[in-house]
């Protein structure tokens, strides 16, 4: 994205959180009830929403690829939203019955296998529910609210496996590694999205013969291959302790920060439902970027050097990213579309100084938290490159989508709220 680009990458960073929102958003796609007036606040524990995306982390993961599990978080946590507003309104209901039953019966639909270890933790989500009423009405709510959202979401293009990649081999064009000749859930580009109905558009990557594919060439190949590099071990450890769950990193950190500082059940199932509805659609765009333009990936790009018409693209025999290529081509990148969305909700809603502990799965031991979501997401968009994964101009239009789909999807919470 053009009017994006620059290589000094803290001030890339800082462009990107004050991108301008070039998309109007649209009313939701999900099954929410509309009613005159907002809901009053409930007194109950955010806990068990907490609770329930933890949940939701363990079931869908690590069984599931990471952008296949985005849709159900997304899923979940709009399901677990709409029953904590319907139940509010209600003076007689419990909003805890409510979110669990609503998560609970969401994620067996969709993840039948954990279906024994998701009935355990309703019965514990329950458990501190006093029997009668009121959880008799929360229980209905929520079930009545994840069989609204199954019903409609049946025929959104999850999972529809009739979609395929199919660009031909060109120069310029990502082709799947033999054995395997498709990209991971080509599906996903064609899924209905699940809140805004239109959604953000970008340039496209730069032409091989501009300066800009240039520039990103020669960085990607100084600093993310696996032999001689520029690279310092600062920066292989940031690329390694990134290339983790990028769908669960920051909503890992968010649950354990809520639990040290809580906030009420309604702002929880909020903040995650717009979290995770956002990264949804901004994954959708992605995907639908990633099958349809099919950019090569920097290892191909540099194999074929002497091929792609710039004279200023240095070849370089047997290079190799630091960390192995995912199935799916470069642009845009899936990374940069779960976690600017995700980091961009915190920022507006609780500050741009949040304090998320980060853990990655290769670095168990040694968490990082940032003293601001700036320089996380400087940490993580550069690792991309760094790791030899992306261009650059792949990341920061993956930033881009995801923090103007976070302001869309905000937007039309908002709206929505209001209407209730």
């Amino acid at each position: 994205m053009k009017h994006l680009r620059t290589h000094t990458v803290l001030a890339s960073a800082v462009l990107l959180t004050g991108a301008a929102l070039a998309m109007p958003p649209a009313t939701s796609g999900g099954p929410h009830r509309t009613h005159p007036h907002p809901p009053p606040s409930s007194t109950e524990s955010a806990q068990v929403v907490l609770d329930w995306e933890r949940t939701a982390f363990t079931s869908i993961y690590p069984a599931t690829p990471i952008p296949v599990g985005v849709p159900l978080l997304g899923y979940t946590s709009t399901a677990m939203y709409d029953a904590v507003q319907w139940s509010a309104r209600r003076h007689d209901s419990s909003e805890t019955a409510a979110a669990a039953n609503a998560a609970h019966d969401v994620l067996v639909h969709y993840v039948p296998a954990a279906a024994s270890a998701l009935d355990a933790q309703l019965v514990t989500s329950l458990a501190g529910v006093p029997d009668g009423a009121a959880e008799d009405r929360g229980t209905r709510i929520g079930k009545a609210v994840a069989a609204d959202l199954i019903d409609e979401r049946a025929d959104d293009g999850y999972g529809d496996t009739s979609i395929h990649y199919t660009l031909p081999p060109a120069i310029g064009t990502w082709q799947p590694t033999p054995p395997a000749t498709d990209m991971l859930a080509a599906w996903i580009g064609s899924m209905r999205p699940l809140v805004v109905h239109r959604l953000a558009r970008v340039d496209g990557p730069d032409a091989l013969t501009s300066a800009d594919y240039t520039t990103d060439y020669t960085e990607v190949r100084l600093l993310g291959g696996t032999g001689p590099t520029v690279r310092t071990q600062a920066q292989a450890d940031t690329a390694v302790f990134f290339n983790s769950n990028s769908a669960t990193m920051v909503g890992d950190a968010l649950v354990r920060y809520l639990e040290a500082h809580p906030v009420g059940i309604q702002e929880a199932a909020s903040l995650f439902a717009t979290i995770h509805g956002a990264m949804t659609d901004s994954l959708i765009r992605c995907w639908q970027l990633k099958r349809d333009v099919g950019f090569w990936r920097p290892f191909q790009a540099i194999a074929a050097a002497a091929d792609d018409g710039n004279p200023d693209t240095q070849p370089e025999a047997g290079w190799t990213p630091l960390l192995p290529s995912p199935p799916y081509s470069d642009y845009v990148s899936g990374h940069g579309c779960l976690t600017g969305p995700a980091v961009e909700v915190i920022r507006t809603r609780l500050g741009e100084t949040t304090p998320l502990e980060l853990r990655s799965s290769n670095f168990p031991t040694a968490p990082r938290t940032y003293a601001t979501l700036t320089q996380l997401e400087y940490d993580a968009l550069n690792a991309r490159i760094w790791g030899g994964f992306h261009f650059r101009d792949a990341v920061t239009d993956a930033y881009s989508i995801g923090h103007r789909t976070a302001r869309a999807v905000m937007q039309e919470m908002d709206r929505h709220h209001r209407r209730r």
